[in-house]
């Protein structure tokens, strides 16, 4: 085994981990990101040309450039080529996107669970490995979103509910608890949805569908921690994105090729979160695996006392 995988780590070597992975091997996790979602990335960039997008540069109207840039953003979206049909394309291709990107994920956490037992393996060997696994995960995945919809749903209606009667009843008083309420119902959300979140770590790599009661029980001890985790990973990957909006948007404005440009970066930045969800699920498998030693020797102990 990688001697980095074979003991717990703290926060902060999770995600050294996780850049150190990135950098090693980021050509085979970026050619898997690549071989699924660049297709994807491509019918969208044929479809906004289809519409009417400018390849290099779209601006819209306005006596400067920063009001034709920003223009250029609220009047791609509402252009009279889009209809009907051009709304039902993009809802298809954002599902093949959502179904290709698991897929991807999948091919990575093969990848590197190959890389903590030293195992050599080839992005075609693992891509293979993770359509052996393709309707456990995608069962598992809507199964985990239905979850995830009815546990925000329910909070959003109890909140807006209690804010409407406690507004009628004092303003003041209604909006403070409508906020006290709604933090509290945000926390408690992050907190199981951290513990379900692994799931899909243990249908792809330990095979046991639909992997939420693993995934309760590996996390057990580690939530805030874990949601931390992934905290810190949606900050980073906000603030990566956000400068290649920023810093390419200023020349581009809403074109394709700033699509496109996004698009390379998300790539990017979804690839980094794959390898950092897959540092922190088999760190949990190490915790795990000690726990269980541990309990064995303290068993067999009691037996032979």
């Amino acid at each position: 085994m990688d001697t980095k995988f074979s003991k717990p780590k703290g926060f902060g070597e999770i995600l050294d981990h996780t850049f150190s992975l990135t950098k090693n091997r980021f050509k085979d996790f970026f050619l898997i990101s690549l071989i699924f979602m660049g297709p994807v990335y491509l019918l969208q960039a044929i479809m906004e040309l289809v519409s009417g997008t400018s390849f290099f540069r779209e601006m819209g109207s306005g006596n400067v450039w920063f009001e034709q840039i920003l223009s250029g953003f609220t009047e791609t979206g509402t252009m009279e080529t889009s209809g009907f049909g051009a709304d039902i394309g993009i809802i298809i291709v954002g599902l093949i996107g959502a179904i290709l990107g698991l897929v991807a994920e999948a091919a990575i956490l093969f990848a590197i669970a190959n890389i903590r037992k030293n195992e050599e393996y080839t992005v075609g060997s693992v891509i293979k490995q993770a359509f052996s696994r393709f309707w456990p995960m995608i069962g598992s995945s809507i199964l985990f979103g239905i979850i995830t919809v009815m546990i925000i749903a329910i909070p959003i209606i109890l909140v807006t509910v209690t804010a409407l009667f406690g507004f009628e009843a004092n303003p003041v008083l209604g909006v403070l608890g409508a906020i006290l309420l709604f933090l509290g119902f945000a926390i408690g959300i992050g907190l199981l949805l951290t513990r379900w979140s692994f799931y899909f770590a243990s249908v792809v790599l330990d095979k046991d569908s639909p992997g939420l009661e693993r995934s309760w029980r590996l996390s057990r001890k580690r939530t805030w921690t874990l949601m931390g985790l992934y905290i810190v990973f949606y900050l980073i990957i906000s603030a990566i994105e956000l400068a290649v909006q920023m810093t390419f948007g200023l020349a581009l404005g809403n074109s394709v090729l700033l699509s496109l440009i996004s698009n390379l970066a998300t790539l990017i930045t979804t690839m980094i979160f794959s390898v950092g969800y897959a540092v922190m699920y088999l760190d949990l498998k190490t915790r795990h695996e000690g726990d269980d030693l541990k309990e064995m020797i303290e068993n067999y102990n009691t037996k032979t006392i």
